[in-house]
């Protein structure tokens, strides 16, 4: 039966006479997990920022009327030329409305579908600034406020005023940051805006909006669907587009492509408009694991070789220990304790320096135009890190201290003894 009290006691005798030793041993776990707990709350919370910029602009699917070409020609009626090979030249698309027809049943069916978390219905159009004698052409959005803020956090991309605001106020707007900069206006400024099929409707400005890419915030602005529709005179069943926020994005592609069987409308899923999206995400992640599995490797080197180098010089002890009576087992568990105890003692402090730099790195200034409402770098504390961190403290230093403990279970005693 092992005695763990005499064990542990053995142990603690070691570390504490090769003081120096002992707190090396425990400073290579302890910035090894430092190390790896910064890095990965640090480059996680930056790849989580980077994928916002895109799941927060993109919608996981988007439905709209594609403008294509007719397949049908009017040299096809003409039954004469059946079996001739027909040739067209210059086909023009044809004649589709901008509207998506039977929107309401539409919206209904896919609200109802288990996969969609939310459809957000939006209209968009073209229209021009008026100031004064000058016409700037722009895009105008109409949608609903409430579920853009709550599905597609619009509050990050409002450097000034709100959005919930296009739903208080009548005839609002909130314009872009390029377009408020050219005209020189602000919020509670008025400004006038004509589509294309003419007429001048003022809308008050409510809020200013940065998307952080200068050719969208020079020329797009937004406001609520009801505006939007008073605007162009149109009914309140015209709706051009549905944006749906789905619970998991990685069915958008076939969810994406039933919709388009069911209902003859063209939709887009996020893998296929941001193609590029899927791969940056995995690149950086790839390399965030890979930095930080090669930190910890490292560190766990470092123990090995503390450990290795600390039976070396404790040839004499372990003779005269195995000359008193002891078993090469409890030999091997003396050594195995003291690692134990350095992949404990050096993985919490090694835990509490990362949470603290970790921290100290949440609270420097990172201003970014493409994401204006952030003001300090991200980070990403996420619990399992942590728990990774610790585990791998205390597994590297097992199996580090289970090889030298190893050799130390076989020395004999004699020739040590001899030896000497």
């Amino acid at each position: 039966m092992v005695n763990w009290n005499l064990i542990l006691n053995i142990a603690k005798t070691h570390l504490l006479t090769k003081v120096k030793q002992t707190s090396i041993a425990a400073l290579g776990v302890t910035f090894g997990i430092g190390a790896y707990i910064t890095l990965v709350c640090f480059m996680t919370g930056l790849n989580t920022m980077l994928d916002d910029l895109i799941l927060n602009q993109t919608p996981q699917i988007h439905i709209y009327n594609e403008i294509k070409p007719s397949n049908q020609q009017p040299i096809s009626l003409y039954e004469e030329l059946n079996n001739s090979i027909k040739v067209v030249h210059s086909i023009k698309p044809k004649i589709t409305q901008k509207k998506i027809h039977n929107v309401l049943p539409i919206i209904d069916y896919l609200s109802n579908n288990s996969n969609v978390e939310a459809v957000l219905p939006q209209i968009k159009t073209q229209i021009f600034y008026i100031a004064g004698s000058i016409e700037i052409g722009g895009n105008l959005t109409g949608f609903e406020p409430i579920k853009e803020v709550e599905h597609f956090n619009l509050n990050n991309y409002i450097i000034e005023g709100s959005a919930t605001a296009l739903n208080n106020i009548d005839n609002s707007i909130i314009i872009g940051a390029g377009i408020a900069e050219k005209m020189s206006l602000k919020i509670g400024d008025r400004v006038q805006v004509s589509p294309l099929e003419g007429g001048f409707f003022p809308l008050k400005i409510v809020g200013i909006y940065q998307s952080g890419i200068a050719d969208v915030d020079a020329i797009q602005s937004f406001t609520n669907i009801k505006t939007i529709q008073r605007i162009l005179g149109k009914p309140k069943n015209y709706i051009t587009d549905l944006n749906l926020k789905l619970y998991d994005i990685n069915i958008a592609p076939q969810l994406s492509k039933e919709i388009e069987n069911q209902f003859n409308l063209r939709a887009i899923d996020i893998q296929t408009a941001n193609a590029q999206f899927e791969t940056g995400t995995t690149v950086r992640n790839l390399i965030t694991y890979a930095v930080s599995i090669t930190l910890l490797i490292v560190a766990g080197f470092g123990i090995y070789n503390i450990l290795n180098m600390l039976i070396y010089e404790k040839m004499n002890d372990i003779a005269i220990l195995k000359a008193t009576g002891f078993s090469g087992r409890d030999v091997q568990l003396i050594f195995m304790s003291q690692a134990m105890i350095i992949g404990f003692v050096g993985g919490i402090l090694g835990l509490l320096i990362g949470f603290g730099l970790a921290n100290f790195i949440g609270t420097l200034p990172f201003n970014t135009e493409a994401l204006p409402t952030i003001e300090t770098y991200p980070i990403n504390l996420n619990p399992l890190f942590f728990l990774i961190g610790f585990s791998f403290a205390m597994i590297s230093t097992f199996i580090a201290g289970y090889l030298p403990s190893k050799r130390a279970e076989k020395i004999d005693p004699v020739k040590i003894i001899r030896g000497q």
